[in-house]
């Protein structure tokens, strides 16, 4: 991960930095005391600063819907069900693992999302940490990379939809607020993971349908085709590099 990866997650702890934050070490006259811990969400004149707090209450709340923002914001989404229906059309249902599907997932939507974490970096975080931008100039001039990403792989249909369901008219794509892009954007991805997870599926189904026949014509009905089919499956797709043509294509299925 880079440094702009790294950087927006300070952007999200700096939310919660005020002024009015304080640590006192008290000590008597007499014998030192322990020393006493005390953070202060007050204000400068010692007044309740509610701010504070309710940014405080953001970012927990971001720490928490984190994983969600990757999975409905990022190329992930599309990478996770590609790679399951590969592993499902081969007929083997525990190798790859998840765990494996997942990492490679992450590390695929990491090169994928390079250039929008760079963007992110030199637009939102370099300047808020110049102090140029408050914290909410920075999320918003932030977000503007990310939606970009997520419409040009959006569908103009799935988009109308939305609108129409949240009663909205006519919005031109730069004034699109994101609750209308992030569904239209998951709606499409799995569109599209779907229609490659099809073409995935033909050859094999392909080879189970020849093997059946085979079988058939051969007397063996109580041989499950399943069980020679498999090694066909895996031999085809390791001859074809099966894993390095499915990467390559869901990497350049992307319009970035």
């Amino acid at each position: 991960m880079k440094r702009s990866s790294v950087g927006f997650l300070l952007l999200l702890l700096l939310l919660v930095l005020a002024p009015g934050a304080t640590v006192s070490s008290a000590q008597t006259a007499g014998a030192p005391a322990p020393a006493q811990l005390s953070i202060s969400l007050g204000g400068e004149n010692g007044s309740p600063d509610l701010g504070v707090s309710i940014q405080m209450l953001f970012l927990m709340t971001l720490l928490t819907l984190g994983p969600s923002v990757v999975v409905m914001m990022s190329s992930f989404t599309r990478i996770v069900i590609v790679l399951g229906f590969v592993r499902t059309a081969l007929g083997v249902q525990q190798a790859p693992s998840n765990q494996i599907i997942i990492g490679l997932g992450l590390i695929l939507t990491f090169f994928i999302m390079q250039p929008v974490l760079d963007r992110i970096n030199d637009e939102a975080l370099q300047p808020y940490f110049a102090k140029e931008l408050t914290s909410i100039e920075a999320v918003t001039v932030g977000a503007g990379p990310l939606k970009q990403f997520m419409m040009k792989q959006t569908r103009v249909a799935d988009i109308e939809f939305f609108l129409e369901l949240s009663g909205s008219g006519p919005t031109s794509a730069s004034e699109l607020p994101l609750r209308i892009v992030v569904p239209s954007f998951v709606m499409s991805e799995i569109r599209s993971a779907f229609q490659m997870g099809f073409l995935i599926f033909l050859p094999f189904i392909i080879i189970d349908f020849l093997v059946a026949t085979t079988l058939m014509s051969m007397g063996m009905m109580m041989m499950p085709p399943v069980v020679i089919s498999l090694p066909f499956k895996l031999l085809l797709f390791v001859l074809v590099d099966g894993w390095s043509l499915v990467v390559r294509s869901l990497v350049q299925s992307f319009h970035l």
